[in-house]
């Protein structure tokens, strides 16, 4: 039995010969204002958020414990950069990350931008992209199929999660960013919902859906959660500013 802190994916058809889980942000040592909204200590994993060190790196050391390897964490940026864990000299400054080595742990953080994992069950191809809108605006998901493509995938055979995110309900934004999407894909006019003046609702899942689609995806899970209404679960930067983050990760046994 998983503990609170993980997340199997509900992941239909994930073959066995991967190994893949979210975290949560319960059960483990951080104190307020990242804990587990309850008061009990939280699971954060970044160092870059505030929180003491020590307890970051005890959360760490905790899911280290449930992984093949240490993770190997990204300077993400909001960009639609890929690292590859088999070529060190492409560096950790990115939003995405892939490997083809059994045991090597692809990772990314997040705390309402949306986590995809991908695999290639046929060619033991795996990533995970970090996709807030800037990413899906960029390129990001896009780039790591083309990446885990150039080392071997083959795009029909690649299977897709969406991870914790913020739901359609809860990510307001501006008439600015939606037109940034509907200049370059007309058909992302139906990810956005009027609420205000100006404003919209955007559909991150169903952004993210259309692009995996264009690309010639056919199996895409996930996209079930919202981290905004979820408190326990999740944290989100949305809802509370300061805060921590979880992670997704996903590699080949």
């Amino acid at each position: 039995m998983l503990p609170e802190c993980l997340l199997k994916p509900n992941w239909p058809g994930l073959p066995e010969q991967f190994g893949a889980y979210t975290t949560t942000r319960q059960s483990g040592v951080s104190f307020a204002p990242y804990d587990d909204g309850s008061g009990a200590h939280g699971f954060n994993l970044a160092t870059h958020v505030g929180d003491q060190p020590e307890a970051v790196d005890a959360n760490r050391l905790r899911l280290n414990s449930f992984l093949p390897a240490q993770p190997q964490w990204l300077t993400q940026v909001h960009g639609a950069s890929v690292a590859n864990l088999d070529d060190p000299t492409t560096g950790l400054e990115a939003d995405a990350v892939m490997s083809t080595r059994v045991g090597a742990v692809c990772a990314v953080m997040t705390a309402d931008c949306l986590p995809v994992l991908f695999c290639d069950p046929v060619n033991g191809v795996v990533a995970a992209a970090h996709a807030g809108w800037r990413g899906l605006a960029a390129g990001v998901l896009e780039n790591t199929v083309t990446q885990m493509c150039r080392a071997g995938a083959r795009v029909e055979q690649i299977l897709a999660w969406l991870g914790p995110a913020i739901g359609p309900e809860q990510f307001e934004v501006g008439a600015e960013v939606r037109a940034q999407f509907v200049a370059s894909a007309p058909a992302d006019a139906n990810a956005f919902a009027l609420c205000g003046v100006e404003k919209f609702h955007a559909n991150i899942y169903q952004l993210a859906r259309r692009r995996l689609q264009a690309c010639g995806l056919v199996s895409i899970e996930g996209g079930e959660y919202c981290t905004v209404t979820q408190r326990r679960q999740f944290y989100s930067y949305r809802r509370d500013g300061v805060t921590g983050r979880m992670a997704s990760l996903i590699w080949v046994k």
